[in-house]
Formats: structure tokens, sequence, C-alpha cells
């Protein structure tokens, strides 16, 4: 093999072990939850996070929209890690997959949810809510995972008290998590990072202020060097 071809095979090797994140958690320390109802607003979203310092992207499977989004953002933004969130059974899987995704998340899991996300070869979160459902994840040796709903769920201190008999557990909480408890979410050790939707406030949505999510998203990301 030439020195050219050599350096193209490794080119290549290193952009296909990039297009899948071995952890999500370790992507931001807040990953915007995003709920498209326009694919056309995707791409100018995505840039904006990313340019505030937030390149994960959860798109979420909640509208019609969320699949050409997630297209478009994987299309046209390569320094966005897009992934698809409410991800709820195996065709979810494979029409995220499809899309373009990087990543996966799921509000809960099941048996046949968790196989699927596992054959598809990206990260993925699955989510839990319960020591034993997060039990259930670490025997299958899955050691991270989405808290959700991490607020109506106990919130810091439910994530506190897990720290000690569930060592090898790590979580991304998510559902009612603010720009104020964020900090105090992720100055748990066992919160990798936080999931969440206040850098992305309706009104700057609707007006397509995306100097507004930008900036919001600045200082979402200065949390985790706070």
């Amino acid at each position: 093999m030439t020195t050219d071809s050599a350096s193209a095979s490794a080119s290549a090797s290193a952009s296909a072990a990039a297009a899948v994140p071995s952890s999500v958690l370790g992507l931001a320390p807040v990953i915007p939850v995003v709920v498209l109802d326009d694919d056309a607003d995707a791409v100018p979203l995505a840039r904006a996070l990313v340019a505030g310092g937030l390149p994960a992207v959860e798109v979420t499977l909640r509208t019609p929209a969320a699949l050409d989004a997630i297209r478009a953002i994987a299309a046209e933004v390569p320094d966005a890690v897009v992934g698809a969130g409410t991800v709820l059974d195996a065709a979810a899987v494979d029409a995220s997959a499809a899309a373009g995704a990087r990543f996966l998340v799921s509000p809960g899991s099941t048996d046949g949810l968790l196989s699927a996300m596992a054959a598809s070869g990206l990260a993925y979160l699955p989510g839990v809510s319960t020591v034993s459902e997060a039990m259930g994840l670490l025997e299958r040796g899955v050691t991270e995972m989405k808290f959700f709903p991490a607020e109506a769920s106990g919130g810091i201190a439910y994530l506190k008290s897990l720290g000690s008999p569930l060592p090898r557990a790590r979580f991304c909480p998510t559902g009612g998590i603010t720009a104020e408890s964020a900090p105090r979410y992720l100055a748990l050790p066992n919160v990798g990072c936080v999931g969440g939707t206040w850098m992305l406030p309706k009104a700057a949505l609707a007006a397509k202020d995306w100097a507004t999510v930008e900036k919001l998203a600045a200082e979402a990301a200065a949390l985790g060097s706070s």
C-alpha cells in the first residue's frame, strides 16, 4: 500500500470511528432536547446550538417533522452530533438510524427496545426512573442511562442516593431541569450530563431568533466548567 493510500485509508477509518460516539454522556454537559414542527428550522437551530458549544442535538420523535429534521442536520451540519429522542420501539430505532441519527435516547426501556438499540450499533441512553430498572440495565452491561422524568422522580436527592449502591451507573437526568438546577445535577459524580430545553425558548424558536438560541447555548455549555 502506498503512503497516499495508507493515509486515505487511515482518514476513512478515523471518519468512520468518529461517526458514532462511544459515549453520549461525554459529548457535552448539556444535551438540548429539541421538538420541531418544521424541519426547515432544523439546520439553523443546530448551527446555533453548535456555535454556542452544544454539539449534541437530541431531536425528539414527537412530531412528523422529526426524521426529516434529523436527516437535514446529519447532512448539513457536520459539527453536530445529531441523535433521536423519544425512541419507543424497534421501528423508531431503524428509522432514526436510516435518517442519520448518531445516538438514541428513550424515555424508558423494554427488552425489545433494548435489543433493537444494541443491535443498531449506535450509542444509546435507555430511560430509567427506579433502582430496579437501573439494575436491569447494569445486568445487560449498560452503564449509561437517562434518568427520566428527573424532577418528578426524586431529582438530585434521588440520584445522590444511588451513588453508593450503584457505583457503575451514570446518568443523564432529563425532565424539569432548568438553568438554575443544572449545575447541582452536574456536580453529582454519577451524572455525566443533563438534558433540557431552557436554551430553546418557544418565543425565540417562533421568531427564528437563532442569536438568542446561540447565546443561551453558550451559557449552558459553560455549566460544564463551573
